[in-house]
């Protein structure tokens, strides 16, 4: 037995590592809006220790938090090692917005800590609390965890771990010590890894054999799969230049809408259809919109975009890591009506379902396992530039979460974005309420927040052509007149901002 510890990053994990650049960072965030309840000091403030004291309570039981990275020697891959100096007030930080607290303060506070890079030489994540929304009653709290640690089905374990269903916040113990395990040292990793690379070999023999005994119809289960894989690469090739795409720069901008769950389902329910359907269909509204906006015509241009899809099985709830596959897809914005767009959409989401597609990218993943590491790199690389704008959408709780007392009123989500993507959509539903976030570039899309103007105009044209009665779709709880910024004048555009 060795007397040191470590785990390998998988495969899925590593690859966001080699995704990583100087102005792509490869981190997912939120931006949660709590009641402060019985967090707010009497002094108007709010109470950090309480909230430090919280954060203490739960590392045990997300080891990753207390874990950073180690690089093998001569490959282009990590593993986790317990961080022996961990410091919970590096990562734990505490700030304020100035008065008036505005939403539109708190975007931009988001969006500058989003624009900034993790530190590799500690673990992979930092909590910013941040004060001064709406006179002390309300306060925020700013994730921020590099994707190699998570996912958003993981992401939605790990609030659940933070936090509880409960107001009465449960009595806190001395937490338990951490005693951090050894670390390898460079020949010691070194030669574990050589001997992996020996035995791959006879692992890939072993799952071969396994897949073939739990297949019930093998011949059938490697041509689906086969066709998956198939399917998958015919997306191959590069994506369309549109006025939502270029060369990513290092600053970020981020906004957000909401909407009641239940209009949504409404929606789904009137065009026997599923709410991602829905979704993805007040995204085409949006682009082509847009694009007109831009001058530019929608049906010139191919827009592709890729739909995370969760793989994690029930043993895997409550871990952290990557579990992921995707859907990669063509909005048909050339449409202009939204009833056709959501046929459209439909009809290709069903062939997706049928050609498993998603499985494709599952069955690459476990070859990527038993890949060099350098070939993996160059996988990497090679399928930059294949999309044009990431679409996530993860189901949370649909009931009240709460922190040490304090209820979570607002999750907006962020998805990083990868190279040549100007912005990024993510949602997050939670008690009742889907929530919309949008990370972007402003050196490539200076009008943001007309997209997401254009965006809630689709939304609306999709509730009509379903015949649902809405409400209005609001910026945010703690927004006030004047807290979106106005959109800037475009010009006119035929091609790549």
């Amino acid at each position: 037995m060795p007397s040191y510890s470590y785990e390998r990053l998988s495969a899925q994990d590593n690859s966001f590592l080699l995704w990583e650049t100087p102005y792509v960072h490869m981190h997912v965030s939120s931006t949660l809006i709590f009641d402060a309840g019985p967090l707010k000091t009497m002094d108007g403030g709010i109470d950090f220790a309480a909230i430090r004291r919280g954060t203490e309570a739960f590392l045990h039981r997300v080891p990753r938090y207390r874990q950073k990275l180690f690089q093998i020697p001569g490959a282009q891959h990590a593993v986790w090692v317990d961080d022996a100096r961990f410091d919970l007030d590096f990562h734990l930080r505490h700030t304020a917005l100035p008065k008036p607290g505005s939403a539109a303060q708190l975007k931009r506070l988001s969006a500058r800590i989003m624009s900034q890079p993790l530190d590799r030489r500690r673990p992979l994540w930092e909590t910013w609390i941040v004060e001064g929304l709406e006179n002390g009653e309300r306060f925020a709290m700013i994730t921020k965890i590099h994707h190699c640690m998570i996912d958003g089905a993981s992401g939605v374990d790990l609030f659940h771990i933070m936090m509880s269903a409960s107001p009465e916040a449960a009595p806190l113990g001395e937490p338990p010590h951490f005693l951090p395990r050894p670390t390898p040292s460079r020949r010691e990793l070194l030669r574990d890894e050589l001997q992996r690379a020996l035995s791959m070999p006879a692992r890939a023999l072993r799952d071969f054999r396994e897949f073939r005994e739990q297949a019930e119809d093998f011949g059938a289960e490697l041509a689906t799969r086969g066709r998956a894989i198939v399917s998958m690469l015919g997306m191959a090739g590069g994506a369309d230049e549109t006025p939502l795409n270029g060369t990513v720069g290092p600053h970020r901008k981020f906004d957000w809408l909401k909407t009641p769950l239940a209009e949504v389902k409404a929606i789904r329910k009137a065009l026997d259809c599923t709410v991602n359907d829905v979704v993805l269909t007040i995204v085409t509204g949006a682009v082509r919109s847009y694009f007109l906006h831009r001058g530019v015509d929608p049906g010139s241009v191919t827009f592709r975009v890729s739909a995370p899809v969760s793989v994690r099985s029930e043993d895997q709830k409550g871990k952290l890591g990557n579990n992921v596959s995707s859907w990669i897809l063509s909005l048909p914005i050339h449409e202009s009506e939204a009833r056709q767009q959501l046929a459209l959409i439909h009809a290709e989401t069903v062939r997706l379902k049928e050609t498993r597609q998603a499985l494709g990218v599952q069955t690459l993943n476990k070859i990527a396992e038993l890949t060099p590491s350098v070939l993996l790199s160059l996988g990497a690389r090679a399928s930059e530039g294949q999309i044009n704008t990431i679409v996530t959408n993860v189901p949370g709780p649909q009931f009240p979460l709460y922190f040490r007392g304090a209820r979570v009123l607002e999750m907006y989500p962020q998805v990083p974005l990868m190279p040549g993507l100007g912005i990024g959509i993510a949602l997050a539903s939670y008690d009742g309420t889907l929530h919309w976030g949008f990370n972007s570039d402003p050196d490539i899309v200076p009008d943001a927040n007309m997209f997401v103007e254009k965006l809630q105009e689709a939304y609306e044209a999709v509730a009509d052509a379903a015949g649902v009665e809405r409400k209005e779709m609001a910026p945010a709880g703690l927004a006030r007149s004047g807290d979106r910024e106005p959109a800037p004048r475009s010009s006119r555009s035929s091609g790549q901002a």
